[in-house]
């Protein structure tokens, strides 16, 4: 199975509620009632469509290939007040992060973040009335009752966006898999050539006194992202839900650290302005490959207001500094 074969973030479906059933115009008969009054039960509300979050998910995989949800219809009502059956529900478990969108008008429903959360995705059709509601001094024994409301169909978008402390941003071999493979037990690929990474890798990164926090690897963003290019825009959204973002920039980077950091910046905030008043804090990669006079001089040009440090993944230097940098800033 290739990498990310079993990581799906979109989804498209369609939704049909179930229609109520319709109310009964049943007359009162029996062996001692010959021309009884209505008693006409009401039809059952048809079955609901709902989103149901679950902290057990991470992918919509399991709705990849049921493009058609139909929820069951409602019963009709019968004699002697009998209510028909409402129709069962179809309960959709998503991921914390998923928002549901009308795929016509690319309107934002809803979105899920929290574990038991539930949402009416589309409503189930009421029931009729029954003709024991429409009798009155003037109309003793009403012939008719009313038909259950049709369900509602629509087609859906679903976008999974996930929930997480800090997301790691970077271009393409920065060492953003490496960084999380070492502070926690995720196994994202690593390999010498670009993008490696095709997924958002998900790992706990354990603190001290046994707190945590949740660090996303998001697939490598190129320049030109924002506007579609490589890679980078299928994923930008992940990094909307993430508390901090921390900038992962390789020592041995062709260009300045600050001119990376300001292209990076670059394309976050115009894929989405408000991704400019996220926390951020700075990890440059590969200090293994850096003397202290290097180091010095580096230290010259980085951008400033942004709390930094220097890191070797590889060989585990500075990652308690860089740990307490994250939870400041989560904690900030």
């Amino acid at each position: 199975m290739s990498q990310g074969s079993n990581f799906v973030d979109y989804v498209k479906i369609c939704c049909r509620s179930g229609q109520g059933g319709s109310g009964s115009a049943h007359l009162h008969r029996d062996k001692n009632t010959a021309k009884g009054g209505p008693d006409g039960g009401d039809g059952g509300r048809g079955g609901h469509i709902i989103l149901k979050g679950n902290k057990q998910l991470w992918t919509l995989l399991h709705l990849k290939f049921r493009k058609h949800i139909i929820a069951e219809n409602g019963e009709n009502g019968g004699k002697s007040l009998s209510t028909g059956k409402d129709g069962n529900d179809d309960t959709l478990e998503v991921p914390l992060g998923t928002v549901a969108k009308d795929a016509e008008t690319g309107e934002i429903l809803f979105e899920i973040t929290e574990d038991g959360e539930t949402k009416i995705l589309t409503p189930g059709g009421r029931g009729g009335l029954g003709n024991w509601h429409f009798k009155s001094a003037t109309k003793q024994t009403p012939r008719f009752a009313q038909t259950g409301e049709a369900g509602q169909e629509r087609w859906i978008i679903l976008e999974l966006k996930i929930l997480a402390d800090v997301g790691l941003v970077g271009f393409p071999n920065a060492g953003k898999s490496t960084l999380l493979s070492v502070v926690s037990a995720a196994k994202p690929e690593i390999a010498d050539y670009a993008f490696t990474t095709l997924v958002p890798n998900l790992g706990i990164v354990s603190y001290r006194n046994n707190k945590s926090f949740i660090m996303a690897d998001i697939p490598g963003i190129i320049e030109g992202a924002s506007k579609g290019k490589g890679l980078g825009y299928r994923f930008l959204r992940h990094i909307e839900r993430n508390s901090v973002l921390l900038f992962t920039i390789p020592t041995d980077t062709t260009r300045s650290i600050a001119q990376e950091y300001e292209i990076l910046l670059k394309e976050l905030t115009e894929y989405n302005p408000e991704l400019i008043d996220k926390p951020r804090v700075l990890a440059i990669t590969k200090l293994d490959l850096l003397d202290d006079e290097l180091k010095q001089e580096m230290e010259k040009e980085l951008p400033k207001n942004v709390p930094y440090v220097f890191i070797s993944a590889a060989a585990q230097k500075n990652l308690s500094e860089l740990k307490d940098l994250i939870w400041k800033a989560i904690q900030d």
